[in-house]
């Protein structure tokens, strides 16, 4: 059985890397409320997108117990060069989805927006995509109501 090796790993990270990239979040289902669902490996787009936003860091790096990035997944520092780790972080600014319910959380790759959207816009809601792209990463959690006095933010290390 073939296996894919390290080198085959950080080439896929740097192809994604490379491509445009926005996270999304949605209302998901209120069913899971009370019966948590796992993200089906099968999903290619969210249950119930609100919005998205292109990616506010996306960078190499390594694992590090005294790595200055710090997540569940455990410590990180940034990489000078390519590996197979991706930090992925998304800063949601104040007006986006203000009073919007979020349980689901997706990693797009490849989404194209339309034309029409003006140059300023950061924040795009499913109406403003010609393509949403490809689901890459899915994540669903406990839900939150959205306020209009936070910035919402969401990191996390994507292991290729």
């Amino acid at each position: 059985m073939a296996i894919l090796v390290t080198a085959g790993r950080t080439a896929l990270a740097i192809a994604v890397h490379d491509s445009p990239l926005h996270m999304a979040w949605g209302t998901g289902s209120a069913g899971w409320d009370t019966t948590p669902v796992a993200e089906p490996l099968n999903a290619t787009a969210l249950v119930a997108e609100l919005g998205r936003r292109a990616l506010n860091t996306c960078e190499y790096v390594v694992a590090d117990v005294a790595g200055a990035i710090v997540l569940p997944s455990g410590s990180w520092t940034v990489s000078g060069s390519p590996t197979n780790n991706l930090h992925i972080k998304t800063i949601f600014d104040y007006a986006d989805a203000s009073t919007g319910i979020v349980r689901e959380l997706g990693l797009f790759l490849g989404s194209v927006i339309s034309g029409s959207v003006p140059g300023t816009q950061h924040y795009y809601q499913p109406g403003d995509l010609t393509s949403a792209g490809t689901l890459v990463s899915l994540q669903r959690f406990s839900k939150f109501t959205r306020s209009s006095i936070l910035r919402q933010s969401f990191e996390f290390v994507l292991t290729f």
